[in-house]
């Protein structure tokens, strides 16, 4: 196992990969709930979208342990599953079949594009500080994310969002606050995987204060229904419902292609730069370990996703909190993969977790995260401009891509003014062209 897994090499034991792998999934089993209740909106039914959910994170993330050896973890992904429903299905009329073809034809391509390398080219492309930028950004992405999810940040007319007040008002955001002082001290204590013993602890007191529920029909065991099996629509790609060609509908589905091929590219893309940047898993040229086997993990996760019945799968930002108690190899996938498994069976055990339990582990690793800040020089505009946009545009636009788009565009900005175009390479220029004609493209489709 440590020959296979290169655990001591990299620093790590099999204890600290295990207490990892379990946070990383107790950070994201929200996402067995969550996606079903997202996906059910456009027909689908609940209980096979919670099989696929959890079959599809299982094999995904147990291909990221065992080929790329890297303690990421992958599920379904938050926003292009509501750009699954929300838009595809209910705001243009299409059926989720259709929905579910697309994603299966970027998985597709996505395949071929890390098969070839391009993906892993864009990674390399990427400059060293605007990757630490990235892993930045995503850390305060990922804290406002814990911050709403346990009701701390909420709507303000006045100031759009404030904070809750901290009492029995607001039950689930000081059962938040609580959780993040245990997981404070645990850490200040040394104490081997405080951000796992935070949730657990977290869990447990919110029963007396009644966020933490155990439902009176609760069953620890049961059987999951059948999963959809590939349930696509090939002739809607552009053919209407009396099966005549039309352009337009074509042109509709390429919209629809290419909207979850670029947010899943650059979700993606941002999520290893940055788990692999705090599990100190670059590279000396800043690529990250493993790079073309991690990405087509996530290739191979988007298409079986696809096949089950489920939104594009992509990697999760969450595995930070893994990376965070100590995982540093495959072992912790291995470990995540496996509870997504056992969810499968045992969902009401999990289910009761609030997210008031699960969020400090998200603010905390925001903590983590901002450490890569001080390895940028923002002394130098041309490195610190876009960085600072990088950074601020993840968690104010609440994508990883946008920080990605918008950090780009202002990197070839400014070095164009500051008059240093050789550190430009031609992929981040034809990246940033690329960004570009998106803006350009969306503002005239709305």
């Amino acid at each position: 196992m440590n020959s296979f897994f290169k655990i001591k090499e990299r620093g790590s034991t099999v204890g600290r990969e295990i207490v990892g792998g379990v946070t990383t999934f107790l950070a994201m089993a929200y996402i067995l709930a969550v996606n079903p209740g997202i996906l059910s909106a456009s027909g689908m039914s609940w209980g096979s979208v919670f099989t696929a959910t959890a079959i599809s994170a299982a094999i995904a993330t147990l291909v990221m342990g065992l080929f790329a050896n890297l303690p990421v973890a992958l599920a379904a992904g938050l926003g292009l599953n509501a750009f699954f429903s929300f838009t595809v299905v209910l705001g243009l009329g299409c059926s989720w079949q259709l929905a579910l073809t697309a994603v299966l034809l970027e998985g597709i391509l996505f395949i071929l594009l890390s098969i070839i390398g391009i993906r892993e080219a864009i990674i390399k492309s990427i400059p060293m500080g605007m990757k630490k930028a990235v892993s930045v950004g995503i850390g305060l992405f990922i804290c406002i994310i814990g911050f709403e999810n346990a009701g701390i940040v909420i709507n303000n007319e006045a100031t759009l969002i404030s904070f809750a007040t901290f009492s029995f008002a607001h039950k689930t955001a000081l059962l938040a606050v609580i959780g993040l002082l245990i997981t404070i001290v645990l850490y200040m204590l040394k104490v081997p995987g405080a951000i796992l013993i935070g949730v657990i602890a977290t869990t447990i007191i919110g029963i007396p204060m009644g966020v933490t529920v155990v439902p009176e029909d609760f069953k620890v065991f049961r059987l999951p229904d059948a999963p959809y099996f590939c349930q696509f629509d090939f002739k809607g790609i552009c053919l209407d419902s009396e099966g005549i060609f039309k352009f337009a509908i074509l042109g509709r589905f390429f919209v629809i292609f290419f909207t979850f091929l670029f947010t899943d590219l650059f979700d993606t893309i941002g999520t290893l730069v940055g788990v692999a940047n705090q599990a100190d898993l670059l590279t000396d040229d800043g690529s990250v370990v493993n790079a073309k086997q991690a990405l087509l993990s996530d290739s191979i996760g988007t298409v079986v996703g696809a096949c089950l019945g489920t939104s594009t799968v992509t990697s999760y930002v969450e595995s930070t909190s893994g990376v965070a108690a100590g995982a540093r190899t495959g072992l912790a996938s291995v470990v995540t993969a496996v509870l997504f498994a056992l969810a499968l069976f045992f969902g009401g055990c999990f289910a009761i977790i609030p997210s008031a339990a699960t969020a400090p582990a998200l603010i905390f690793v925001g903590y983590l995260m901002m450490q890569a800040a001080g390895d940028i020089d923002f002394k130098d505009p041309s490195e610190g401009i876009p960085a600072f946009i990088a950074i601020v545009s993840m968690p104010f636009a609440y994508s990883i891509a946008a920080g990605i788009m918008y950090g780009i565009i202002t990197y070839v900005i400014c070095k164009v003014v500051a008059r240093k175009v050789n550190e430009i390479s031609p992929v981040t220029w034809g990246l940033a062209v690329i960004f570009v004609a998106n803006i350009v493209f969306e503002a005239c489709t709305k």
